[in-house]
């Protein structure tokens, strides 16, 4: 057995050196089909993944309720009737839905006038509570902060800023630490909120709006008419419960009933994020059946290319089998000819998309508005796996096939072989 696989790396080792040309160049096709869908799949992975961040940017397991008019008669009160909560009833829901990861209300006042020295901006202030920031994603840059329990306690004027809305008023300057006026009235700038891609939003862009304490708010601007309430789940499984219990629990104390699906305009985020899962996952198909035709179609030219040895070398088998050579001794040197190839294009295009990704992957997103959009582009293990699995049965089988065909070829045939 040692013996005759010996023979067979000899016999393979000299065909190749015989065949240099025809050699480099099945391996270059080879590797150009590997980095192309290695490239690809990569690329697919970062937009699945940057598409993922930017639906998520608003907040995972989410809902967000609007107030809306009743469309069934409760206890009195006709159909039409105007659902408007306020503050405490969101404290009131709060104390009797422990289920909830967090729930908040959000007063608004819109196109309210942010001034600092002589730049005045017209935009969109949120009055919250400091459970909104992680739930919503408003994490601050290095040196701020965003609100605490104090601010709300304390009824303290501060304001958190959202990136767009710091550049408008500030420019190049750090504001945190800094003074603005928001209606006439002095707050303390308290933190920026980091930069971030955002495809999901109510209201408007994070970017663009200033938070400040709920409590602050109220007194400031004088109004407690909650605009939306939002809470989190922590599974997104109890979202349909938990939407229920809500409408069980604020019904009898807002007047409406607690079957009433219109009392609340209501935006069921993990319904939302479901669907992108199915549409990420059919991206990822899409991607991998044209990277996996990508690879066959390498694998059908080298098969191919080893049919054309096999006919340019009928007398040569012909005769070493004439001479007693044995079928392996045929078959061998051809199947290892194309997994040789096979696997040493694979290598090659690997290395080279990998070097590639790596050099891409050094590329600031904010610097690149394509990569931006697109995301970094990302090599992950399914899919080398997936690549090395298809360039190993392209390669077995671009060798077996001629090898089968040259161990059926009849001796005496090849001496009238032209």
């Amino acid at each position: 057995m040692k013996k005759n696989l010996t023979l067979i790396l000899q016999l393979f080792l000299q065909s190749a050196r015989l065949q240099k040309k025809r050699a480099t160049l099945t391996i270059a096709a080879l590797a150009w089909g590997t980095v192309t869908i290695l490239l690809l799949l990569a690329f697919g992975e970062g937009l699945k993944r940057q598409m993922m961040s930017n639906e998520q940017a608003m907040g995972n397991n989410l809902a967000i309720l609007w107030p809306g008019e009743t469309t069934i008669a409760y206890k009195g009160l006709p159909p039409g009737h105007r659902v408007q909560p306020r503050i405490e009833d969101v404290d009131f829901a709060r104390a009797r839905m422990p289920e909830l990861d967090a729930i908040w209300a959000e007063l608004t006042s819109w196109r309210t006038a942010l001034a600092y020295g002589r730049k005045t901006v017209n935009g969109r202030v949120t009055g919250t509570i400091p459970d909104y920031g992680n739930a919503r994603k408003h994490f601050p840059k290095p040196g701020g902060r965003f609100l605490n329990p104090d601010d709300e306690n304390e009824k303290r004027r501060v304001v958190f800023l959202g990136t767009e809305m710091a550049k408008d008023i500030f420019g190049e300057e750090e504001p945190v630490g800094k003074t603005i006026l928001i209606n006439s009235s002095p707050f303390t700038v308290i933190g920026v909120m980091q930069r971030k891609r955002q495809s999901s939003t109510y209201g408007g862009p994070d970017a663009q709006h200033a938070v400040i304490p709920q409590s602050t708010f109220k007194a400031v601007l004088g109004d407690d008419k909650v605009n939306v309430v939002v809470f989190r789940v922590k599974r997104g499984d109890d979202m349909d419960g938990a939407l229920k219990h809500l409408s069980e629990v604020l019904g009898p104390r807002l007047g409406f009933d607690p079957e009433d699906s219109h009392a609340f305009g209501v935006w069921n985020t993990v319904e939302g994020q479901k669907m992108s899962e199915k549409i990420f996952i059919g991206l990822e198909l899409f991607f991998g059946i044209i990277g996996a035709l990508t690879l066959i179609i390498g694998g059908v030219g080298v098969a191919n290319i080893m049919y054309a040895v096999v006919k340019e070398r009928t007398k040569e088998i012909g005769v070493k089998m004439a001479l007693g050579a044995r079928s392996a001794w045929i078959t061998g040197p051809f199947v290892l000819e194309g997994l040789v190839y096979t696997f040493l294009g694979g290598l090659f295009g690997a290395l080279i998309a990998i070097v590639i990704v790596t050099g891409l992957g050094f590329i600031d997103l904010e610097k690149s508005e394509v990569l931006e959009f697109l995301g970094h582009p990302t090599l992950s293990w399914p899919i080398g796996a997936a690549t090395i699995g298809i360039l190993g049965l392209c390669g077995l089988a671009a060798g077996y096939f001629p090898a089968r065909r040259a161990a059926a070829i009849d001796p005496a045939s090849t001496l009238r072989y032209e």
